[in-house]
């Protein structure tokens, strides 16, 4: 069977979760390859294995950290070169699609980005994608090439498919351009102890209706008790009331969670283009007409301040 290269996105060995869903997309095109770059192959084995990659190809160097995306792709290159595989797949994060744009060009294939599905096709891999803000939903397919694509998380389910799996090293050279940009300082993301917005299965996001930043506590509390990430409206973070890094829409982060809540948003198309492919869509807003309720499946006409502590109590009481 032929295979498929799958960039591991981890933490010092702890694979991230939207991995998971490209090994499993993979295995609809082929026998999934691992590529893992950085320490902590040890630990990221075994979880590559239980999820179905049939290979780990790994390489630890210096340059990973200290330079930014061309050590890691020289060496997803040679990892490319080794296996001849039929499609590579990355997660749709900046760094990834930075990283296979530059692969696309060193091997002189297409890239397809932020695809929502993978299947195999008679004539390669076929995928879905949601494009001009989420308004169409297109399939493509690359047609010159080894297909390199990029994946949203929360695009598929993990699934377990154990297979053994053996470890091995890649071996290569940096090139020139490798070290043109180097890293000279890190500041680690304070941490919420919630899920990361653009991999959290549920999400509630806030906007211009929570009417200031001591308001958005209604919000984290909601989130909380669905163990849910947050979000925020670009007219929420313009006004100072939440951090430009938890904004959702065309302008700051695409997410696609099996579950979304939005309250007080109004539902411009720049929010919508960020949150559209959501499985689940919940609106709060005491505006009957907003735009936002013609996208939702469920929608709620009503004062947040009132709604959303009611929603939190009951879900409280439910898992209580």
């Amino acid at each position: 069977m032929t295979e498929v290269l799958v960039y591991v996105d981890h933490v010092d060995g702890a694979v991230r979760k939207p991995t998971l869903e490209l090994l499993a997309l993979a295995r609809r095109i082929g026998d999934p390859v691992a590529v893992h770059l950085g320490p902590g192959v040890d630990a990221a084995a075994p979880v590559l294995a239980e999820h179905g990659a049939v290979r780990v190809l790994t390489a630890d160097a210096a340059e990973f950290a200290d330079y930014l995306v061309v050590p890691k792709v020289d060496a997803l290159k040679a990892a490319y070169d080794a296996v001849q595989p039929a499609a590579v797949l990355l997660p749709s994060s900046v760094e990834c699609k930075e990283i296979g744009a530059r692969l696309a060009v060193r091997i002189g294939s297409g890239i397809i980005t932020d695809a929502v599905d993978v299947e195999a096709g008679d004539d390669g891999p076929v995928t879905t994608q949601a494009v001009f803000a989420a308004a169409f939903t297109t399939r493509s397919r690359v047609s010159r090439g080894t297909p390199v694509i990029t994946v949203k998380p929360n695009s598929a389910a993990p699934e377990a498919a154990p297979v053994e799996s053996a470890v091995e090293q890649l071996t290569f050279g940096f090139g020139e351009s490798a070290a043109g940009t180097k890293v000279v300082g890190r500041t680690p993301r304070e941490s919420t102890g919630r899920p990361e917005l653009t991999e959290a299965a549920i999400v509630v996001s806030g906007g211009r209706g929570v009417n200031g930043a001591e308001n958005f506590r209604i919000i984290e509390e909601l989130a909380d008790s669905l163990g849910a990430a947050v979000g925020a409206s670009r007219a929420a973070v313009d006004a100072g009331w939440y951090p430009h890094s938890h904004q959702v829409g065309q302008t700051g982060k695409t997410v696609s969670p099996q579950l979304y809540i939005a309250a007080g948003i109004s539902g411009a198309i720049q929010h919508r283009a960020g949150m559209q492919t959501s499985k689940t869509i919940v609106a709060v807003n005491k505006d009957n007409e907003a735009p936002i309720f013609d996208l939702v499946d469920y929608g709620v006409v009503g004062d947040l301040f009132a709604v959303v502590p009611q929603l939190t109590g009951e879900v409280k009481a439910r898992k209580g």
